[in-house]
């Protein structure tokens, strides 16, 4: 008798996503250990780190951004076409995975486009970074593409104010976990 090789496991998307943003957080660690900073949480020379504040701030932005995109999904086609589109991509998503995919990318994103990129090619240059990994496959993402950027950019200058990136991380989980699960509960037909 022949012997049965084992049958192989695919990881689930919630696994794939804590690899890439795994990856992409390490990449940010060690982008900002060779630039002579090692400790990539707070900004380099940043006269007073003020987390608190900037952790209160990051909610009250993360809220904000949330509030613009659904008066966009209920004043603009655009948004809701977007939203549809998203949702049927996404699929079902259980609480547990909404807060893994929310985690990860917050995390992840914040360190590598905050953390090092920003210190190394700037505001602008990082905002433009962060908001080419939101290209979508049509054109209707564009307004994702564009709304990412200006939450770069705000999330970049909330880090530069703060010097700490527990506000951008937090206003980063505001947004993706709120808006993961308007997308998982509401159909806008």
């Amino acid at each position: 008798m022949g012997h049965m090789a084992p049958p192989v496991s695919r990881l689930s998307r919630a696994a794939l996503v804590l690899v890439l943003y795994l990856g992409l957080g390490s990449a940010g660690v060690v982008w900002s250990a060779l630039r002579g900073h090692p400790f990539f949480w707070r900004l380099p020379d940043h006269p007073s780190p003020n987390p608190w504040m900037g952790a209160v701030v990051g909610v009250a932005m993360g809220l904000g951004i949330v509030f613009v995109s659904r008066l966009a999904a209920h004043r603009f086609e655009w948004a809701r076409s977007l939203h549809r589109d998203l949702r049927a991509r996404l699929g079902p998503l259980p609480d547990s995975e909404i807060l893994i995919l929310a985690g990860a990318s917050s995390v992840g994103e914040e360190v590598f486009f905050r953390g090092a990129m920003l210190p190394a090619w700037g505001l602008a240059i990082s905002s433009i970074v962060f908001s080419l990994l939101h290209i979508g496959p049509r054109l209707r993402y564009l307004p994702w593409t564009l709304s990412a950027f200006g939450a770069g950019m705000m999330f970049g200058q909330l880090f530069a104010w703060s010097g700490d990136l527990t506000g951008p991380v937090l206003a980063h989980f505001a947004v993706n976990f709120l808006n993961f699960r308007h997308l998982r509960d509401y159909d806008l037909r």
